[in-house]
């Protein structure tokens, strides 16, 4: 799990694609000192895996799934990457629960300037996140979490200091690019337990014959 606390901006050293498959090699500093094989590390806010490694860069796998979900498929070599490794058991909690599994990519449609602040405005490609968005709830951004400032039918805005701009990658962000986005997770999890219908209950549905005075007396209703 993750918090969307952007550690430190890595570069994109090396990418090796193989149809939809890839393995990046990224530059880092901070996130090194500890690193092992095997590691989860927040890669713009895609979880993904250390496969090798050296001092000062690490290698991971982009699987077919995450090729088309992501905007890692896009990605050059000299790029600005945001990266996080997971929470550590004892560590401050400052963002919210990130899982590091990509919902989708939003298109930046603008990017003005508010008194100290920036704001960015996003168009998701599905228009279906939108329904686990709410004003003022978290959304994350290429793995940096972010409060959303305003919400529209096809399209939502969040505000960004300048020390997030500054600590990472989104400073270098335009209009046009594409982003990562994963969105709150409890929002997920409520409509799936809301709306979810086992086989079993999609049967009882079948062969029920609806709300009527006998079902209500059969049940002791009346």
């Amino acid at each position: 799990m993750f918090t969307g606390l952007v550690e430190e901006v890595g570069r994109l050293k090396s990418v090796s694609r193989s149809g939809e498959a890839m393995v990046l090699g990224i530059e880092a500093h901070t996130i090194m000192e500890d690193m092992g094989l095997g590691d989860s590390i927040a890669v713009n806010g895609v979880c993904l895996t250390v496969t090798s490694m050296t001092a000062s860069s690490f290698n991971v796998d982009v699987m077919p799934q995450t090729y088309k979900h992501t905007n890692l498929s896009k990605l050059t070599a000299g790029q600005k990457l945001n990266l996080e490794r997971a929470m550590s058991a004892g560590g401050r909690f400052g963002g919210h629960i990130v899982q590091g599994h990509v919902d989708g990519t939003g298109i930046i449609v603008d990017v003005q300037r508010d008194y100290n602040a920036v704001v960015y405005t996003i168009r998701p490609v599905h228009s279906d996140l939108l329904r686990y968005m709410v004003a003022q709830g978290s959304i994350t951004v290429d793995g940096t979490s972010l409060t959303i400032a305003a919400l529209n039918e096809d399209r939502f805005s969040v505000s960004i200091i300048p020390h997030t701009l500054a600590q990472t990658a989104l400073g270098t962000r335009k209009p046009g690019d594409s982003v990562n986005l994963e969105c709150d997770i409890l929002g997920k999890y409520v409509e799936r337990l809301l709306f979810y219908k086992s086989p079993a209950d999609q049967s009882a549905v079948a062969g029920s014959k609806g709300l009527d005075l006998n079902f209500l007396a059969d049940n002791g209703f009346v």
